[in-house]
């Protein structure tokens, strides 16, 4: 493909982005803990990774927590923690209407997107995402394409920027409980660069995979060597890539495999009385990947004079590792203090926070459970095609973040 008829820059949330005079591709890959690319790529299945990883640059940056998709994915799209975003779950407590609802929705995202900006800039965005709840926030303001695998074959041409899709990448609609979900999206991609259609692609894929096999599964070692393959060819196509991870992934899971949940409201309950609301903010439509448990809850209490004695006593839990009141929470956690709760609590790598047992099906799970949300899924893969300039370099022995994958993508490359 020939390289872009010239580059430009464009400006968003106090940065200033280069676009290279290449084809840009910027990949989430949904729940990837580093152990993923290090299993597979030892057993010699992702060669162009490995290639990515000699001549380009790979190392390892933390995320935004909670370690869930919304929040990261808008954090990797606006270059800014949930602070500033305010995107702090797939689901909160409205607490100015009191109702619990999903954080789908671009009308709660506070800052403009690096894919509008680009697109303002006269850049030929796509995007493809494989959970349709996340279309309408990446698409925010955005002129161009946007379209999810799970709902493909819906996109109409006045509110996605393409139809028929299927036609367009010659692919089936796919089943989102499943490899091709992820598979779709980076194969649309594919097909939207090699057409013409895009110069500028951010893909978003799901964790599905992930959430239900291990590293070392030979399911995973299948799909991550078809995503090699994927990669390949956007490299063949001229394209610089960033990769990085929304979160990792670890099993949540007691010694005899069953789930190890700590049920939050109910102990309060049981503990102190009513007067507590616990928010999981996992919650989404995909309740086979994790059953709405993750490692971080929030709890909003009626009487904020026992916010001191509550926190003491959750801290001491066996499988809470943190509690933070809102004040603290909010600095070191990065959130906004009108979208979280009174108290902020995160559980060990192998434990996850509930609800009460009654919010929570755990039949519906597709195996075990494998979750994430805490600190323990932080730290995150991150891989550019090309080398990175010297400040970069400095920048990626420091402490970068995944939503600096732009930044170091579009800035940061020697072309």
């Amino acid at each position: 493909m020939a390289n872009l008829s010239s580059p430009s820059e464009f400006s968003v949330n106090g940065r200033v982005y280069s676009i290279p005079s290449k084809p840009v591709v910027v990949i989430c890959i949904d729940g990837c803990a580093d152990e993923y690319l290090d299993t597979t790529l030892a057993h010699g299945r992702m060669p162009n990774l490995q290639k990515m990883s000699v001549s380009g640059y790979r190392g390892m940056v933390r995320c935004a927590l909670p370690s869930f998709t919304n929040v990261n994915n808008s954090s990797i799209v606006t270059g800014v923690p949930p602070s500033e975003h305010g995107i702090c779950g797939n689901f909160f407590y409205d607490s100015d209407n009191d109702v619990e609802v999903m954080m789908n929705s671009a009308e709660y995202l506070r800052r403009e997107t690096i894919l509008a900006a680009a697109s303002a800039a006269g850049r030929k965005v796509g995007v493809v995402t494989a959970k349709e709840k996340l279309r309408n926030i990446l698409s925010y303001n955005m002129e161009g394409i946007a379209f999810s695998s799970e709902k493909a074959n819906q996109a109409v041409l006045d509110t996605h920027g393409i139809e028929n899709v299927e036609e367009v990448t010659g692919l089936k609609t796919p089943e989102i409980y499943s490899a091709d979900a992820s598979l779709f999206v980076l194969r649309a991609g594919v097909a939207l660069l090699s057409k013409g259609l895009a110069d500028f692609l951010y893909l978003s894929l799901t964790d599905y995979m992930q959430h239900t096999y291990t590293p070392d599964a030979p399911e995973s070692l299948d799909f991550y060597e078809k995503m090699d393959t994927e990669l390949g060819k956007l490299l063949e196509l001229g394209a610089v890539i960033g990769a990085t991870a929304d979160h990792g992934m670890n099993a949540k899971v007691k010694e005899d495999g069953s789930p190890n949940v700590l049920y939050i409201e109910t102990m309060l309950n049981d503990k102190f009385g009513d007067g507590f609301r616990v928010i999981c903010p996992i919650t989404d439509p995909y309740v086979k990947h994790h059953g709405a448990l993750g490692s971080y809850v929030v709890v909003h209490l009626d009487d904020l004079s026992k916010t001191s004695e509550v926190k003491q006593w959750l801290a001491l839990q066996p499988g809470i590792t943190e509690v933070y009141d809102k004040e603290t929470g909010c600095r070191i956690l990065e959130q906004p203090a009108d979208r979280t709760g009174d108290l902020m609590v995160l559980t060990g790598r192998d434990v996850v926070a509930g609800r009460t047992p009654a919010h929570h099906d755990l039949d519906a799970l597709d195996g075990t459970l494998r979750s994430h949300g805490g600190r323990y899924e932080e730290m995150v893969p991150m891989v550019i095609s090309h080398p990175l300039n010297d400040l970069y370099m400095r920048k990626a022995m420091g402490d970068p973040r995944n939503f600096d994958i732009f930044d170091f993508t579009l800035n940061g490359t020697v072309i």
